[in-house]
């Protein structure tokens, strides 16, 4: 926890982003019946009953000190998956820092070894030179800010039944353009000294 916690008190560096990452599935939902849209006077119908059509995973990362997020959808979550969105943070979103510094779960996708199986070994062993990674604890992905991210993203983009992936990430892509453009940063207040007050518990004992 703590590590996390010194990692979040350091101050806004370009030439080492701290980036955080997280996931949530997400299943696809259809309309059986087509809705009833709103008029004067009365609200939008939509009927209970809907048809499933599949599922997927959203990938959001985001740096907080710089009010930046990417997220997009995915059929799958695999270790590949995963790689791939970290090639496309270094090279892509990051091509000039030095080490992004990548705070996320312990997730058995989220490690270098993912790079190794998505990527030939030279290119695999490029990426991650240029990460440092930091893994929340067990219990502790509320330390993840970009699991607040994934709630507040939640309640403003997905409270509604979307059916496919390429319109999930379309109004998924509206919602980044609209928080990027506002640059809405997170900043940290628990520190390690809040820690070793309020959860004093859970620090071994001697």
């Amino acid at each position: 926890m703590e590590d996390v916690l010194a990692v979040y008190a350091r101050p806004h560096d370009p030439a080492r982003p701290v980036v955080c990452m997280d996931e949530k599935p997400f299943q696809l939902l259809g309309h059986v019946r087509d809705p009833l849209p709103a008029r004067p006077g009365r609200d939008a119908c939509e009927d209970s009953e809907y048809v499933r059509c599949g599922t997927c995973s959203i990938f959001v990362w985001t740096e907080p000190l710089r009010g930046w997020r990417r997220v997009h959808a995915l059929t799958r979550r695999t270790k590949i998956d995963w790689a791939g969105q970290v090639k496309q943070l270094l090279t892509v979103d990051y091509p000039d820092a030095q080490t992004v510094v990548l705070v996320m779960d312990n997730l058995n996708t989220h490690g270098i070894s993912s790079l190794y199986e998505a990527f030939a070994p030279d290119e695999a062993f490029s990426l991650a030179q240029r990460l440092e990674i930091h893994h929340t604890p067990k219990h502790g992905s509320w330390l993840n800010i970009a699991e607040i991210e994934l709630s507040a993203l939640s309640r403003q983009c997905l409270d509604r039944r979307i059916n496919d992936l390429d319109t999930l990430n379309t109004e998924l892509t509206a919602w980044q353009h609209t928080i990027n453009t506002e640059q809405r940063q997170v900043r940290w207040q628990f520190t390690t000294d809040n820690a070793r007050v309020k959860l004093r518990h859970l620090y071994p004992k001697s």
